[in-house]
């Protein structure tokens, strides 16, 4: 009898942990929603400004970065589809994890790099993608691939990827706009004659300096708070914290090592930040929080078994 009572306690504080759990991962998605909101329209303001300074009234629409933000992304990694032949371990290991978070099962590609990493993109559920590059299916045991995939999947199911493709869209048209600003002025400069010339031209010099940074910044904002959530939503997905805390391992030191050929506005959207040869970024500007901390917030968590 005493062992039958125990046995209940136990199950019915399990009950509650996972409970509280969701209560606590639902707070953090409406929070987060408010968060990526605010965000998200300083971005945009940010863009808008910037493309009427060289664009003139009409400015630049946001339509393409909500409808193919996805498409641009994968394209900008290089990333190509990978069939169910090419692939079955990558098939079935996204297949069950797909069937236990709810969601369909995305479209998978692989990028041709040798440095371990993986992100999400999409719209939503029902049009989301997951790239692996060929250096993670290499590197990574069957509980190292199933940590990695619950995360992207996590981000998948809490929205995460509009978000992110949206942010990263954004901030590459804003630093491309940089780029042209800063030829533009080499031959010329912008606006009109008199005051209208040296007033258009402060605020061009004025923008190709601050919206590459502001840019930046936004995206920190946006995707730090993120990747904690995706690790917590991960771990609890497959039941346990050990193979996502050895993929991170490996995937931080791995890609201090091996550089990656991808552009930085899109760095925000892969599970860890990837190094880019010849850029050198801060722990200050990174928009990926620091792997000894998100480790740390794994191995302290409390795994709800289901």
């Amino acid at each position: 009898m005493h062992e039958e009572a125990r046995h209940k306690a136990r199950a019915l504080g399990d009950a509650a942990c996972g409970a509280k759990f969701e209560r606590r991962q639902k707070g953090r998605r409406i929070m987060n929603t408010f968060k990526t909101a605010f965000l998200l329209t300083a971005l945009t303001l940010v863009l808008l400004f910037f493309g009427q300074v060289f664009g003139g009234q009409n400015g630049l629409m946001n339509f393409t970065a909500y409808f193919f933000s996805d498409k641009i992304a994968l394209a900008s990694a290089h990333a190509q589809p990978i069939t169910r032949e090419e692939s079955p371990r990558l098939y079935a290991v996204m297949e069950r994890l797909s069937a236990k978070a709810n969601i369909p099962v995305p479209k998978l590609y692989i990028i041709p790099e040798a440095a371990p990493n993986a992100f999400a993109t999409g719209r939503n559920p029902h049009h989301a993608s997951v790239a692996v590059t060929q250096g993670l299916m290499q590197l990574m045991d069957d509980e190292e691939l199933e940590g990695v995939i619950a995360h992207e999947l996590s981000h998948v199911r809490n929205y995460d990827i509009l978000t992110s493709s949206i942010a990263a869209t954004l901030a590459g048209a804003i630093t491309f706009l940089a780029q042209i600003g800063r030829f533009g002025m080499l031959f010329g400069g912008y606006g009109g004659r008199g005051d209208d010339r040296r007033g258009g031209g402060l605020a061009a010099l004025l923008m190709i300096i601050v919206a590459p940074i502001a840019a930046v910044l936004l995206q920190l904002g946006i995707s730090r708070s993120r990747e904690y959530q995706a690790d917590a939503s991960g771990a609890q997905m497959v039941g346990y914290a050990d193979g996502l805390i050895r993929a991170l391992q490996k995937l931080g030191a791995y890609n201090q090592r091996i550089p990656m050929d991808v552009s930085p506005t899109t760095a925000s959207l892969f599970i860890v930040a990837p190094f880019s040869p010849g850029q050198m970024l801060s722990g200050l500007f990174s928009t990926h929080p620091p792997l000894s901390e998100r480790i740390a917030a794994l191995k302290n968590m409390t795994i709800t078994r289901t």
